[in-house]
């Protein structure tokens, strides 16, 4: 990193390896990596030490492909979940954005990633053989695609509705539109137009 250059090699080297991380541009990350020489000993330590932990201790679930400490996951061996429902996201932290909503008892499985043939990114790419062996559960009644609404995410979901209708398991989309609060008058055309399709009665 160009401005990094500028300081004492070990901070350079903080410098630059913060600003890796998504969202931290290099004024941020000289901000960042400040704030932690700033920190008493035992602070920074504790910091290095749950990114070291976190590192070492967190796979993923080898069930639902979800991030966890312990297999199969939390929610994959919680036996109050309904198995008859399943919710298909593309990453760990959209499993954290469902449940917050504290509205969804079914189980997950997380793709880790979206077919994307611009990326080189085919089916064979994603986390899709094993979701494809979890529907072999007689149990397993519907599966709700909730990947992003974005060219990918879109294609993926169409890619998975396709596969899996042909066994007879329900298949349903998240709905897309207009944000509680927003304004029509600056909706783009297409959140638009998907709120009209997803339009439900009164």
């Amino acid at each position: 990193m160009a401005g990094a250059k500028q300081y004492a090699k070990p901070l350079a080297q903080l410098i630059t390896e913060l600003s890796k991380l998504p969202g931290i541009g290099g004024k941020s990350a000289q901000r960042l990596a400040f704030h932690i020489l700033a920190l008493e000993d035992r602070e920074a330590m504790a910091l290095a030490e749950a990114i070291s932990e976190a590192k070492k201790n967190m796979k993923y679930c080898s069930v639902c492909g979800n991030l966890t400490d312990v297999d199969p996951c939390t929610y994959c061996s919680d036996e109050s979940r309904d198995p008859s429902v399943i919710c298909v996201v593309e990453t760990p932290r959209d499993v954290s954005a469902v449940e917050r909503i504290r509205e969804f008892h079914g189980m997950y499985h997380v793709l880790h990633g979206a077919i994307s043939p611009m990326d080189g990114i085919g089916p064979e790419d994603i986390n899709l053989k094993s979701l494809i062996l979890r529907l072999q559960d007689e149990r397993v009644k519907e599966v709700i695609l909730a990947t992003n609404p974005n060219i990918e995410g879109e294609a993926t979901a169409m890619y998975i509705s396709r596969l899996i209708k042909p066994a007879g398991i329900k298949v349903s989309r998240i709905a897309h539109g207009i944000p509680v609060g927003g304004d029509l008058e600056y909706a783009d055309e297409v959140t638009l137009a998907k709120a009209l399709e997803g339009r439900k009665e009164l």
